[in-house]
């Protein structure tokens, strides 16, 4: 995915993780731009019940929502959050540090996730925070090897936010020939109007439209396409 900052990607995949949630999926959030109560109190909004309980870990079973906390990394202090004790919070985006929290991660869950059970929807809200610290080939390598791996190894769908124009264009042609596909959002202001947008600039193994469609946004802040 990528955004334009300005754009509404971040309310669209809190929209489609509600979605996933009440269909009976599962979704692991990775979050940085903003503090994960306020993901979940959007969630909420959507509708989806029973919140609380979703993010609860039983021995026998990977959560059904699993909050994954780097905005505190990201911004340098601890967020507010009541529930922050209950999910993973990382103190380090440098790619040394993550990927040992990762290879802790595969330990701890692994043979959860690797087992039968409902889809699972990974959402990395903005995966261009890890430039802030670190140097463009040891980022691009974690992604490369550690985030895109594990979403095919554990049969989940994963969708990896990327900042427009932040970085070079072998950042983006090395990451778009790995992804399966790869959709835009933007906002586009005339002097007539302002618009919200969305296109699939690809895709493998099926057939899409390339053309620019509209969003639209409720007052719960769910976003749908126009018409």
């Amino acid at each position: 995915m990528e955004f334009d900052p300005s754009s509404q990607w971040y309310n669209a995949h809190v929209t489609i993780a509600a979605a996933w949630l009440k269909t009976g999926g599962k979704v692991m959030y990775h979050i940085s731009a903003q503090p994960t109560d306020r993901v979940r109190v959007q969630l909420k909004r959507l509708g989806v019940p029973n919140i609380d309980n979703l993010e609860n870990v039983v021995p026998t079973d990977s959560p059904t929502l699993a909050l994954n906390d780097w905005y505190t990394a990201a911004i340098g202090r601890k967020e507010e959050d009541q529930f922050v004790e209950e999910h993973k919070v990382y103190n380090s985006l440098k790619v040394a540090d993550l990927s040992i929290v990762w290879m802790e991660g595969e330990r701890k869950y692994g043979d959860l996730y690797e087992k039968p059970g409902p889809p699972v929807l990974r959402i990395h809200d903005n995966i261009s925070c890890l430039s802030r610290f670190n140097d463009e080939k040891a980022w691009v390598e974690f992604v490369i090897r550690r985030i895109i791996p594990r979403a095919t190894r554990w049969n989940q769908v994963a969708l990896i936010g990327l900042t427009e124009g932040l970085h070079s264009d072998s950042v983006y042609k090395t990451l778009e020939g790995l992804a399966d596909g790869v959709i835009d959002f933007k906002l586009k202001e005339t002097p007539d109007e302002i618009k919200d947008l969305v296109r699939i600039r690809s895709m493998r193994s099926v057939g899409f439209d390339r053309a620019w469609h509209p969003l639209r946004m409720s007052e719960n802040t769910e976003i749908t396409l126009e018409g």
